[in-house]
């Protein structure tokens, strides 16, 4: 049986570009990753230009989502992060216009960007997460930490990139995480810290026939992943391999895998997983449906160790466009 890799490179070799037609980039948005999303299209604008793709930017954050339409572009590719691009608002927009779009479909895109509803999908299909609860004013803050214990994790519901998050330490810490979160969310949740091991697992394709990338470690500076950290510092490690046994890398991918269908994903997404130190046991953090695309983005990492490079990657993404089933995408 062919790899993935193989797979794709086959398909590749076999792809009429001009099939593709006239391609928009969707990069920048609204969100409060704008900034990483202009990273992340900009790189996947220019390696479609370098395989011979008519692509073409547009940003919603600084036109009119509107004149979509007045561009005749032929098919979509949604380089957006956050919300207004990752929960299922564009999605909805480009399935009125008949527009085929890379990545998951309304369904799974809003119920991925919401950590609550993610987590309560996980727990219904039996997947290991930390334990959480939803925060609000009315929070008694000595009954949170008897829930789910100290350090614990606060942070928007439907914000990512680390937004808004803060590791709380103390009692006396959370109405300040709260307050952080709250300003960015009208939900806000709070979880229990993991200790351990930091993963990302990449996933491709869709339903039964969906696979697993290879798994990264990612080892941050002071052990804080931060928006800079992931995006601008050079003193963040990444092993792919991981250094984990094999047992372990499989154990994630596994989990990683049952998590993206139970979410109904579509063509590619990632999930961020810890590893327990004491237990070894891996718990899922969060699904992404539109990840990073940028130098130090994750999926691009995955499949350059699989066999995939970049712009290689990106044009597998756009092509799966043209087999999308409407039926199938939720």
């Amino acid at each position: 049986m062919l790899s993935w890799a193989e797979r794709v490179k086959k398909d590749l070799a076999n792809l009429n570009i001009e099939s593709l037609g006239r391609v928009g980039v969707l990069l920048g948005g609204r969100s409060g990753e704008r900034e990483i999303s202009l990273m992340s299209g900009g790189g996947v604008l220019e390696a479609l230009k370098s395989k011979g793709v008519d692509a073409h930017a547009f940003d919603p954050g600084l036109r009119c989502v509107t004149e979509l339409a007045s561009e005749k572009f032929d098919r979509i590719f949604i380089a957006l992060h956050g919300r207004f691009g990752e929960d299922g608002t564009i999605q909805g927009l480009l399935e009125l216009l008949d527009l085929p779009y890379t990545g998951s479909g309304v369904l799974a895109s809003a119920l991925s960007i919401d950590k609550i509803a993610t987590k309560q999908i996980w727990l219904s299909n039996s997947l290991s997460t930390p334990e959480f609860e939803e925060l609000t004013v009315d929070s008694d803050w000595d009954a949170v930490v008897q829930h789910l214990g100290l350090p614990l994790i606060v942070k928007p519901a439907h914000e990512g990139s680390s937004l808004g998050l803060t590791k709380v330490r103390s009692v006396e810490d959370l109405p300040a995480a709260f307050a952080l979160a709250s300003a960015m969310d009208k939900k806000v949740i709070a979880e229990t810290c993991i200790i351990g091991d930091e993963l990302t697992c990449p996933l491709v394709g869709f339903g039964e026939t969906a696979e697993a990338l290879p798994v990264i470690k990612i080892i941050p500076p002071q052990a804080n992943y931060d928006f800079h950290n992931k995006y601008f510092s050079d003193e963040t490690q990444y092993l792919c391999p991981t250094g984990l046994s094999p047992e372990v890398n499989l154990a994630v991918q596994n989990l990683a895998l049952a998590a993206y269908r139970a979410l109904g994903c579509n063509t590619w997404g990632r999930a961020d997983v810890m590893l327990d130190q004491k237990t070894g046991l891996p718990y899922l953090l969060e699904m992404n449906t539109s990840p990073g695309m940028t130098s130090h983005s994750l999926v691009p990492m995955a499949a350059k160790a699989a066999g995939i490079d970049y712009a290689e990657l990106v044009l597998w993404i756009m092509s799966q466009t043209l087999s999308t089933v409407k039926a199938k995408r939720i």
